[in-house]
């Protein structure tokens, strides 16, 4: 089946093992906006050397840059019958964009999925992640910002889709199974059911 989803969540939240998970049981591509630009710079495309002279000299990616990484992405074979985009649009202006891509293709987000997690257990299970893999660029005053940007410009995106009656907000506490579990109670009663489910 087809489906279009967005998950959203603060770091910590799970978002990516969530997501790949979802992708996989709908037989979906996954497209990680870091994945993506990982893939660019590794082949050296032309996309790719723009990302790292503007990451090199220490600026974030412009939204037109990442918007075009992602629609190119979006173009290829694997996400015709569907994807799930992780970690874009991270704004207003990238919903803009997706949305005037989308609409030139006369497709729109099925569902956008929402995992809730407490600012408290975001913080805690990323600082018990940089300890189990020793990084030390994960300190408390660095994830402090990262969820600061996170709910400045990225929470604003659900106002949006929540407008369109497609988010779904999920309960992001508990374990993997049981969040992935809640996860596919949504969007079945959207009628997005896994083939195996069927």
């Amino acid at each position: 089946m087809t489906a279009r989803l967005l998950i959203v969540g603060p770091q910590g939240s799970g978002k990516g093992t969530q997501g790949v998970r979802v992708g996989d049981a709908l037989g979906i591509a996954v497209v990680s906006t870091g994945d993506v630009f990982r893939a660019h710079v590794k082949e050296g495309t032309e996309l790719g050397l723009q990302v790292t002279s503007i990451l090199d000299a220490g600026d974030l990616v412009p939204d037109e840059l990442t918007s075009a990484v992602v629609r190119d992405r979006l173009g290829q074979a694997d996400a015709a019958d569907g994807f799930l985009l992780d970690g874009y649009p991270r704004n207003l202006a990238q919903v803009m964009h997706l949305d005037q891509f989308l609409g030139g293709r006369d497709e729109k987000l099925d569902a956008v999925i929402a995992l809730i997690v407490p600012r408290n257990e975001s913080v805690a299970r990323l600082t018990a992640r940089a300890a189990e893999q020793g990084r030390t660029d994960d300190t408390e005053e660095a994830i402090a910002t990262r969820l600061g940007i996170y709910e400045r410009e990225t929470a604003p995106i659900l106002d949006v889709y929540r407008t369109r009656g497609i988010v779904d907000e999920i309960d992001g506490v508990g374990t993997l199974d049981e969040v992935t579990a809640r996860i596919f109670a949504a969007l079945e009663a959207r009628g997005i059911v896994a083939p195996s489910a069927v």
